[in-house]
């Protein structure tokens, strides 16, 4: 696909992944819609304004993607501004404790309901719109946590993720619509601040977006360090039962969450 021009929208694009995307995209001369909650309102015009100096159009809008009639404003306000969806990138996404006994009732529900369930609604909103143009090209943001449960109901979600991208992808196949699924392993983003500075940037998983419009592919893993344990856990997976089941690993696992939920409560 030709980005030069393009009206690409994304999700969750005052995060750290997702600010890198809209750079990226602005680099490649895309026309940008930028979506994120309300809260994150001051971020997000931060974006719009980088992509509008950087010579393309952008238009930031609030989004909360657990609320159906938000998602369909924005796809009309896209529609409206640029005339057509050529990409949509899925972002949203939020975190969970790695135990799910010391998750409440009400983490679940919104993990499901923004990681998955927002995802869902998305693709059904623009899907039409690709559909009508005879192309277009959606990729999704999971984790190398939805190959490895290991994360509690994040991994859950994300999981759910590949199995509704697989599905969706096969559907609009015939149509021109292409979908792709990203796995990023441990980056440096808030979620995983408490990892330290050494992670990887961001931009390889906003260049792996990018890339996976130019040249579209069922599933990438970035960065490549992933791809060997990603290749055994799927090949041995009861290894995984072993490794992950020790209680020492646990402890270790859930030692961070707990400790972030001990300073949320003070």
């Amino acid at each position: 696909m030709r980005l030069t021009g393009a009206s690409v929208v994304i999700v969750g694009a005052s995060g750290g992944i997702g600010s890198a995307t809209a750079r990226a995209f602005a680099r490649a001369g895309a026309n940008l819609t930028l979506a994120a909650p309300e809260s994150e309102r001051a971020p997000l015009e931060e974006r719009a304004r980088e992509a509008r100096e950087a010579g393309v159009q952008a238009l930031a809008v609030s989004v909360d993607v657990t609320e159906r009639a938000q998602i369909d404003r924005l796809i009309e306000l896209s529609l409206q501004r640029f005339g057509r969806i050529d990409v949509l990138v899925n972002l949203a996404g939020i975190g969970s404790a790695p135990s799910l006994c010391e998750s409440t009732d009400e983490e679940i529900a919104l993990v499901f309901n923004v990681n998955l369930v927002g995802c869902a609604r998305l693709m059904h909103a623009a899907l039409p719109v690709m559909k009508a143009q005879g192309c277009g090209s959606i990729v999704n943001v999971g984790s190398i946590a939805g190959e490895a449960g290991v994360m509690g109901v994040y991994s859950a979600s994300k999981f759910g993720m590949r199995g509704l991208t697989d599905s969706v992808r096969r559907e609009v196949r015939s149509h021109g619509v292409r979908v792709t699924l990203i796995e990023p392993g441990f980056v440096r983003t808030a979620m995983n601040a408490a990892m330290g500075e050494g992670l990887p940037s961001p931009d390889v998983v906003a260049d792996a977006i990018v890339d996976a419009v130019r040249r579209p592919r069922r599933v990438r893993i970035v960065p490549k360090r992933y791809v060997l344990p990603i290749v055994l856990a799927r090949a041995f997976p009861g290894l995984l039962d072993v490794v992950f089941g020790h209680p020492r690993i646990q402890h270790r696992l859930n030692r961070d969450a707990r400790a972030e939920r001990a300073r949320g409560s003070r």
